[in-house]
């Protein structure tokens, strides 16, 4: 009797699903463990601010009162916001796009060189410069002025080695001293001349300092007598150095102005031109009888070329783009170039035997395989520039921010920069989170796919 209740009270032995059931729900516990304080910075710092800024976006300006969808339909009649989110489409289309070209193209030469991998590490150091610093960088380099911005120092260089460009951009003629200013900006004798006469033409406005080298006195080539049929005279800068000196006469130490171009005029029209000496001498020969009008053209008086105004409204937003390109070219590199070492060479190589050139294997084979490896690369480089706010906000000036503005910089601003409407921020951040939220999940999918 006393065994038989033993025997009922002792417990069910052991089976080895058991022991499978409880190590499966240790490991569900240590993996819980391991994961909750991830969840909790993901909860705290996502979540929260998601389901906030939503929540936040049915608010008016203070958060006190409610009102509903208004601030996204304030956010689609707000011009700037309209413009935030072309320059956003902009970005969207071109930036990616531009990037894989670059980085499939770059993949594909950097197997053919000697020096692969220090190439790869001159393309891919940018992406170690912080987004801040690169904002500074690029912001001096599109300076207008050339002596600080490299790229217009470059335009401006090209551009003088094939235009050239005026001597005497600050040169004036004094007023009541023989000449006048036309319409298009060049200077004409009031009095007319006639072969045999010697002109003398005075201009102030420039610098000692800043006269051509080899610049001599004009003194003798202004009083120097016109042989009979020509028409000659000087160029010269009426000012004396130090004081002194007659206005609208060259005196001995008032310099003649080199490389000047001169034209006689006859009823209305050029006849004759040419270039004025080292002591601003020039003369007309082989003129026919009659008088003519010497005139100095626009051309001596332009202004120098400036480059280009990288940071107008026009040219702000490729030049924001143009920064990015440099930054994340490396990484697109890298990434295609880690997808082209995958590629199983026998095919490359028998279509090189079957006669298939460099451009087809390119076209036909290795872009195809690839494929998979572009479209992760496009549609993360999309996602990236969704969230671009540092370069804009860097690099674009105070006057043309707006024309730089995407929806991250637009949702600052309304918020913080001045806006103080939250209610619209959030109702921006919401916008943006609804875009960037498509991209992502295709990401996800795509490599969840290439893991089975």
């Amino acid at each position: 009797m006393t065994a038989t209740l033993l025997k009922e009270a002792s417990p069910p032995p052991v089976t080895l699903a058991d022991r499978r059931r409880r190590a499966r729900r240790r490991g569900r516990a240590v993996a819980l463990a391991f994961v909750l304080p991830a969840l909790l910075l993901l909860g705290a710092l996502v979540v929260y601010p998601v389901l906030f800024s939503v929540g936040r976006s049915f608010f008016d300006a203070s958060g006190t009162r409610f009102v509903g969808g208004d601030n996204y339909t304030e956010m689609f009649r707000d011009p700037a916001t309209i413009k935030a989110v072309r320059n956003t489409a902009i970005w969207v289309v071109v930036a990616p796009t531009l990037l894989t070209g670059l980085g499939l193209v770059l993949a594909v030469l950097v197997e053919k060189v000697r020096w692969a991998t220090a190439f790869k590490l001159l393309l891919f150091m940018p992406m170690a410069v912080s987004f801040l610093a690169a904002g500074i960088i690029f912001r001096l380099a599109y300076d207008e002025d050339p002596d600080k911005g490299v790229l217009n120092a470059a335009v401006v260089s090209v551009h003088d080695a094939f235009t050239g460009t005026s001597a005497y951009p600050t040169a004036r003629a004094r007023d009541g001293q023989g000449l006048t200013k036309g319409a298009d900006g060049s200077y004409r004798t009031t009095a007319s001349a006639s072969p045999g006469d010697t002109v003398a033409l005075g201009l102030v406005g420039v610098l000692p300092e800043d006269l051509p080298r080899g610049a001599r006195p004009a003194y003798a080539a202004a009083r120097r007598q016109a042989a009979p049929g020509e028409l000659r005279g000087a160029v010269y800068l009426d000012f004396t150095r130090g004081g002194g000196g007659e206005q609208g006469r060259a005196d001995r130490k008032e310099s003649g102005l080199p490389e000047m171009t001169v034209e006689a005029v006859r009823d209305g029209h050029a006849v004759a031109s040419t270039t004025t000496a080292a002591d601003g001498s020039f003369r007309f020969q082989h003129l026919g009888p009659g008088p003519y009008t010497v005139r100095l053209p626009a051309s001596n008086f332009a202004p120098p070329y400036e480059g280009v105004s990288w940071l107008g409204p026009a040219l702000v937003t490729p030049a924001v783009i143009g920064a990015y390109l440099w930054i994340w070219t490396g990484f697109a590199m890298v990434l295609i170039g880690a997808g082209l070492a995958a590629l199983p060479r026998d095919a490359l190589e028998a279509a090189r035997m079957d006669g298939a050139n460099e451009w087809q294997i390119f076209r036909r084979i290795t872009v195809p395989l690839l494929a998979p490896v572009l479209t992760v690369v496009f549609v993360t480089l999309v996602i990236n520039v969704m969230k671009v706010f540092d370069l804009v906000y860097i690099i674009a000036p105070g006057p043309v921010q707006e024309d730089a503005t995407v929806l991250a910089t637009q949702m600052w601003l309304v918020s913080f920069g001045g806006g103080n409407n939250q209610g619209l921020g959030s109702a921006l951040g919401v916008l943006l989170l609804l875009l960037v939220v498509p991209a992502m999940i295709f990401n996800v999918r795509r490599f969840l796919g290439s893991r089975r």
